[in-house]
């Protein structure tokens, strides 16, 4: 029988995000590590200089984390997002990286969809008017609004994107336009969209602008104040990708100025949101702001798909084989050490 220190370690990062499959899973077959979210530095340096793979989700693990593993066999991010991870730093010392990208596709749209509904229907003001009046009139304070006949315009049309597509035209009768210049306008139709070349022919026509895309440097303030000026008066902005995809401070501003009609966030750049201190403590006072704190994805069975398919990478790198990428992200695609491509059949 092996000693405990004959084991491979894992290190988990974010253990305020519970897995408890996959805890109990690992803790069969190695040493695991839990780190809070935010761990002191030299913890987590400490801790990953002898781990066999670092499974994190919001962590940062940027070159001097990657460059103190000296045995590390891969970097499992259990989610999807991967802006957290120098990618290059990994390659250069033949460390896979994979994700898990395809487990929250249909929770994230519904919960994108969730918060455009729900604006549209002024249901968070009502719903605080219900519980503090017991009842409301119809006046013009809780006009809300339909989404049949309505335009939404997607900036992005990946895999939550489609979901979100198909909600909202074959669902809800709304005009779907998509702005993705990674997409063809045939694969963007087939996706439930109509296919715009900018944004700057796409915002002026949306009620409402919903946010699909990936992170990456020249991602950043994508909708700028420039972009959002150009979105009508009135329009609504929903955000369940990332907080950065945004400049925020210009979101504020329009939304105060009341050019912006509402905006449904779960994503900012600055994690935790706070009620105080927080460039973005302001939109915890406006109504026409719902607020959801990065948890689009955090659904029951999104979670069980999350734990399966983390236990099954992480099962790989123990058995010394290929971790399995089923990501069509280039900076994981570009990898050539100890990765196995590999396509799930398109819906």
């Amino acid at each position: 029988r092996m000693s405990s220190t004959d084991l491979p370690k894992i290190v988990r990062t974010d253990k305020e995000l519970e897995v408890p499959l996959v805890d109990a899973e690992l803790r069969k077959v190695s040493r695991l590590v839990c780190l809070p979210d935010h761990a002191p530095r030299d913890v987590l340096l400490r801790e990953v200089r002898d781990a066999d793979i670092l499974l994190m989700c919001y962590e940062k693990i940027d070159r001097e984390v990657i460059s103190a593993a000296e045995r590390l066999r891969g970097i499992v991010k259990y989610g999807v997002g991967i802006d957290a991870i120098d990618i290059e730093a990994a390659k250069e010392k033949g460390i896979p990286v994979v994700n898990i990208p395809e487990y929250a596709e249909e929770t994230v749209a519904e919960g994108a969809f969730c918060l455009m509904i729900s604006l549209a229907k002024k249901l968070a003001p009502l719903h605080t008017e219900m519980r503090a009046s017991g009842w409301a009139w119809p006046t013009q304070k809780w006009m809300a609004g339909d989404l049949a006949g309505m335009t939404v315009g997607l900036v992005g049309c990946g895999r939550i994107g489609r979901s979100f597509a198909r909600m909202s035209g074959a669902g809800f009768r709304m005009k779907v336009l998509a702005y993705d210049p990674h997409l063809s306008a045939e694969t963007i139709r087939e996706r439930g969209a109509t296919k715009v070349e900018t944004l700057e022919e796409m915002l002026p026509q949306c009620n409402y602008v919903s946010i699909h895309c990936v992170l990456r440097p020249d991602t950043k303030h994508l909708i700028g104040e420039k972009e959002m000026r150009m979105m009508k008066r009135g329009a609504v902005l929903i955000n369940v990708s990332r907080g950065a995809l945004v400049d925020e401070l210009a979101l504020l501003k329009l939304l105060k100025e009341g050019h912006l009609g509402g905006a449904g966030l779960d994503v900012f750049s600055q994690e935790p949101l706070q009620l105080q201190n927080h460039p973005l403590s302001e939109l915890f006072q406006m109504d026409n702001v719902l607020l959801s704190p990065h948890l689009t994805f955090y659904t029951q069975q999104a979670m069980e798909r999350l734990e399966v398919e983390t236990i099954e990478r992480c099962t790989e790198l123990l058995d010394n084989k290929p971790v399995t990428v089923f990501s069509k992200d280039e900076r994981l695609c570009s990898q050539t050490t100890g990765v196995n491509f590999q396509t799930r059949s398109e819906i």
